[in-house]
């Protein structure tokens, strides 16, 4: 999934450069699919329709409900530097995580 604060062409636009064979990505959530709040848009995670102790999100900045901050893994923002591999560094967290949660100690994560 990816869940964007920008607006649906933006995000369309994105996904062309992320998934151009449309075999990754099987949602994409929009600005329309956030509340706005004060000027802010936020993430509503159970809008994914999972379940959210089994769910993570990656993100530059906690725009997300205050009951799901233990959801969020910070990253820093992207600025387009094809050498950036930040991503790949959580890379043995997210395998943590996934282990966890094969194993039924998923309850409570985020």
């Amino acid at each position: 999934f990816i869940f964007t604060t920008a607006k649906q062409d933006y995000a369309e636009k994105i996904l062309d450069v992320l998934d151009p064979k449309k075999k990754l990505i099987r949602r994409c959530l929009s600005q329309r699919d956030c509340l706005c709040a004060r000027g802010c848009y936020w993430k509503d995670l159970a809008l994914l329709g999972r379940d959210l102790a089994k769910t993570v999100a990656l993100d530059h900045t906690i725009q997300g409900f205050p009951s799901q901050a233990a959801n969020w893994i910070p990253v820093p923002r992207w600025f387009g530097d094809p050498r950036d591999e930040e991503l790949l560094r959580l890379v043995p967290l997210l395998g943590q995580l996934c282990r966890a949660v094969r194993m039924g100690l998923g309850s409570g994560m985020g």
